[in-house]
């Protein structure tokens, strides 16, 4: 399944979020893989692709970072699973 995380980082931490990356990497565990990021301009708000296995699994993941970021998930398809959907 793929979700899009919403990762607002806590004010004054987003230097300690990058060392932390920059020292650990992504910390996935086994069956999470990262697919794409996008980070808004002020550098407040990443907005993130994620596979998981299963949600369990994506918290174990957001375990390693709640400290500096605040998440909210959203299940997604494609648009072509949207399409196959509708039709």
């Amino acid at each position: 399944m793929q979700y899009m995380i919403i990762e607002t980082f806590q004010p004054g931490k987003v230097k300690d979020m990058y060392q932390r990356f920059a020292d650990k990497g992504r910390m996935l565990p086994e069956g999470v893989s990262y697919v794409n990021s996008w980070i808004n301009e002020t550098v407040t708000v990443c907005y993130q692709v994620m596979e998981a296995d299963s949600p369990a699994h994506l918290q174990l993941w957001m375990d390693n970072w709640k400290d500096l970021v605040d998440f909210e998930v959203i299940p997604v398809i494609s648009s072509a699973e949207a399409k196959q959907k509708v039709f």
